[in-house]
């Protein structure tokens, strides 16, 4: 079970930390390996982050993991009707998510990016696109994100800071974990 805290009008899922950061022509989406159930890891390796449709796409996800899977295939069938562009798909997919009564039910956050945008999707329809080229969800998602903007000025490859971004968020929130899987576009 996922207990969640509303935040900046965004719902933080407690589990996880996904991070995308987009900069330099390259984006890289990272996220750690835990599932937790209240306070035990029920499991220290799953992969919350993978590529979709033709690979030409990056998702991560924060929350319930089923939900997750099912968010997923949506999005990849919006993808496909929409001929691979991303941001079509996932206004699609967002409109879908808030207004049907089976998905408007599920409870999960996603970061999906493609060689041209890094975005947000929520349960409440929103499609967000980070203006700085960082975005980040999850339980350790604000630690990520304090981290990865510190770093941005100093470092210029992406996986690096998201990477580091990712090892600050793992020392300070229980949820999180060090076991980073990380997809590059």
């Amino acid at each position: 079970m996922n207990h969640s805290s509303e935040s900046h009008g965004l719902i933080q899922w407690h589990g996880t930390t996904i991070i995308g950061v987009k900069k330099g022509g390259k984006t890289v989406i990272a996220g750690d390996g835990q599932v937790s159930m209240g306070n035990t890891v029920m499991k220290p390796n799953a992969r919350k982050v993978r590529r979709i449709g033709d690979g030409s796409v990056i998702a991560g996800f924060a929350g319930a993991t089923a939900d997750a899977f099912t968010l997923f295939e949506r999005l990849e069938k919006k993808l496909e009707a929409h001929r691979g562009q991303l941001m079509r798909a996932a206004v699609e997919l967002a409109k879908d998510w808030r207004t049907d009564k089976y998905l408007r039910n599920l409870e999960a956050l996603m970061i999906v990016a493609d060689k041209d945008v890094l975005l947000i999707l929520t349960g409440n329809g929103d499609v967000l696109e980070p203006e700085e080229g960082i975005a980040a969800i999850g339980s350790g998602g604000n630690y990520a994100l304090s981290a990865a903007k510190a770093l941005t000025d100093y470092e210029q490859d992406p996986e690096k800071i998201a990477r580091r971004a990712m090892a600050v968020a793992a020392e300070v929130c229980v949820f999180t974990n060090d076991r980073v899987t990380v997809e590059t576009i």
